[in-house]
């Protein structure tokens, strides 16, 4: 009782904590923004202040929200499935498969919007799986599975980058989508992203009592009777379906997958379920956090989100690395 009513306290101080990063996104800026504004947008009449909530920040936190959680997710998911704290989107090569595919897409059908969604799913899932396999015959171990995606994750930022120098006049041929970063989104652009976060996250609360026996290991999993293939591509097919629809939009976002998971779990503890909802509510909180920072503190200038979180990422996995040292 006393662990179900921290649980309930933990989600709603993060749900509390997210609106006001909302509200702190919407008000701050290199323009000023006041309560008025807001009156005024919501009775109808949008004046020049209203214009840039409208169509500048209010695509934006959406969209920082949108990503944080499904990246969150997709390493929150990858990292129970495969067993390996130190796996996550962006670092065994499933931003790099999503984006690839995102990039490629855009240089063949330039016109095709709707396209990218699913050549990101498609890009996203086939890199985890290949890493997987990879893993699996070159000796299954954590390193080797990290060092396979390492791998995996060179080639195809390679040949993203092959792509950009064959077509430069691809829509998504720039350094912004490579850094990852949040600018220029369009509300409409946010749709399909949305849906399929807000379904995955849906399906994997669902299923929690599974995903839960397979955070205790595949042999203890068919012990307890669970096919254990057919839930591993159900559930690596969500985690790449959720990374895909946030790089979709939002580039190759590093580090919410790897960091934001070990969060969750320091706070939430080893059930899975509020592991779960933490993972994806702390995803939000950060990416528009992050975001509103890296807009505001050098306004009019702005700096891409991806490197900021680049900076707070990278140091993070060298002390994941040598904390996990020796029980590998």
């Amino acid at each position: 009782m006393a662990r179900n009513r921290r649980e309930r306290l933990i989600i709603f101080t993060l749900i509390v904590l997210l609106l006001a990063a909302i509200g702190l996104g919407m008000f701050c800026g290199a323009a000023s923004v006041t309560g008025k504004d807001i009156l005024l947008l919501l009775r109808g009449e949008i004046n020049g202040s209203g214009r840039i909530l409208l169509y500048v920040r209010l695509p934006r936190v959406v969209g920082a929200v949108v990503a944080g959680m499904g990246l969150a997710a997709s390493g929150a998911v990858i990292q129970v499935v495969l067993n390996n704290p130190l796996a996550g989107p962006n670092i065994i090569g499933v931003n790099a498969g999503a984006g690839f595919a995102v990039v490629l897409c855009s240089a063949v059908f330039p016109a095709s919007y709707m396209l990218l969604p699913f050549a990101s799913f498609v890009g996203a899932f086939f890199t985890v799986l290949l890493v997987y396999y990879i893993g699996k015959r070159t000796g299954a171990s954590k390193i080797t599975l990290v060092l396979s995606g390492v791998a995996v994750n060179s080639f195809l930022n390679g040949a993203t980058d092959a792509v950009y120098t064959f077509h430069e006049e691809s829509l998504l041929a720039s350094n912004a989508f490579k850094i990852g970063g949040l600018a220029g989104i369009h509300l409409h652009v946010l749709k399909i992203a949305s849906i399929v976060v807000v379904v995955v996250v849906v399906l994997l609360l669902l299923f929690h009592n599974e995903l839960e026996v397979f955070g205790l290991g595949e042999e203890t999993a068919h012990t307890l009777g669970l096919p254990v293939g057919v839930y591993r591509f159900f559930f690596l097919l969500l985690a790449a379906v959720s990374a895909g629809a946030a790089v979709s939009f939002a580039g190759l976002l590093g580090f919410i997958g790897l960091l934001v998971p070990h969060m969750a779990r320091r706070i939430a503890g080893g059930e899975i379920r509020a592991y779960l909802l933490v993972s994806v509510l702390l995803g939000a909180l950060l990416l528009t956090l992050c975001d509103t920072v890296a807009r505001t503190v050098f306004a009019p200038y702005e700096i891409p989100v991806g490197i900021l979180l680049s900076l707070l990422g990278a140091p993070f996995f060298l002390w994941l690395l040598f904390h996990f040292r020796g029980k590998q």
